[in-house]
C-alpha cells in the first residue's frame, strides 16, 4: 500500500514538469521565440552531454559542492547551537538574539563587497557568505520550535519529577524537531542560493561561474544547464530531509490532505 503510494506521488510530481518541457520544446521547434533567448530542452541536453563529455560540468559542481558543503556545516552548524542556547536560556536571547536580528536583514548583495574587500576573491569569502545565508534559517526555527512548546507540558514533566536531561531528551527535542527540520530545508536552500550569489560576483570556477561565463558569450544553452543542475541538487538534497522527517517525526499523526478516491 505505502509503495502505490509512493508511486502516485511521483507520477503527480511529473505530472507538470512534463507539460513544461513539452510546451517548451514545442514552442522551441516552432521557431516562436530565437534559441538565443530560449533553447530547447533537446539543445539543453546536447550541452549538457558536451559539458559533461569535456570534464567542464564535473569540475565546475565539484567546486560549487565542495563551497556549498563547508559553508552549510559552518553556518547551519553555528545556526543549530545558536537556536539552541537562545531557545533554553532567556539571557543568552537578551544577549544574541537583537544583534542576529539586525544581521538577518542585511542583504547578500549588501554584504558581498564587504567579504571581497576584507578577505578578497579567495574561498573564504564565498563560504563565509555561504555560512550567512545557512545560519538563520536553522537559527530561527530551532529557536522558534522550542519557545513553541506547550508550557502545561513542563508542568506534566514536573508532575512525573523529569530530570532536566530527561525533559530535553523526552520533550524539548522532540516536540522542537518539526521546526529544527524545517530549518534544516530552508538553511539549505539558503546555501545554495548564497552560493549562486558568491560565485556571480567573484570566482574563476563553479557552476555559477560557469553560467557568467557562458553569458558572456551569449551561450544560453548552457546558463540553462547550470540552472538545471542548481534546480536538481537543490531538489535532492531536501528530499533527502523530507526522508529524514519521516524517520524521524513518524510518531506524529498529521493532516495529509484530502484524497479523493
Amino acid at each position: 500500500m505505502k509503495t502505490r503510494e509512493n508511486y502516485k506521488k511521483y507520477v503527480y510530481g511529473l505530472i507538470l514538469p512534463v507539460i513544461i518541457v513539452t510546451v517548451w520544446q514545442l514552442v522551441g521547434s516552432l521557431h516562436l521565440v530565437p534559441p538565443q533567448l530560449l533553447p530547447t530542452p533537446i539543445a539543453i541536453i546536447k550541452a549538457f552531454i558536451g559539458l559533461t563529455r569535456d570534464g567542464i560540468l564535473f569540475d565546475n559542481l565539484s567546486v560549487s559542492m565542495y563551497r556549498a558543503v563547508i559553508g552549510f556545516v559552518i553556518g547551519g552548524g553555528l545556526g543549530l547551537l545558536s537556536g539552541l542556547l537562545v531557545g533554553f536560556f532567556r539571557k543568552t536571547e537578551y544577549t544574541l538574539d537583537p544583534t542576529l536580528q539586525m544581521i538577518r536583514t542585511v542583504p547578500h548583495l549588501a554584504i558581498m563587497p564587504l567579504f571581497i574587500l576584507w578577505f578578497g576573491f579567495g574561498e573564504f569569502s564565498k563560504v563565509l557568505l555561504i555560512a550567512k545565508g545557512a545560519f538563520f534559517p536553522l537559527y530561527l526555527n530551532t529557536f522558534l520550535g522550542i519557545r513553541g512548546i506547550d508550557s502545561k507540558l513542563f508542568e506534566v514533566t514536573r508532575v512525573l519529577e523529569f530530570s532536566r536531561f530527561k525533559q530535553i531528551t523526552k520533550l524539548i527535542l522532540p516536540s522542537a524537531m518539526p521546526n529544527i527540520l524545517l530549518g534544516l530545508r530552508l538553511s539549505l536552500g539558503m546555501a545554495w542560493l548564497s552560493l549562486i550569489v558568491a560565485e556571480l560576483m567573484g570566482a574563476n570556477s563553479g557552476v555559477g561561474y560557469m553560467i557568467s561565463d557562458a553569458r558572456q558569450f551569449a551561450q544560453t544553452d548552457v546558463v540553462f544547464v547550470g540552472i538545471v543542475i542548481f534546480a536538481l541538487v537543490g531538489k535532492l538534497t531536501d528530499s533527502l530531509v523530507r526522508k529524514l522527517e519521516d524517520r524521524l517525526l513518524r510518531w506524529r499523526d498529521n493532516y495529509v490532505g484530502v484524497d479523493s478516491k
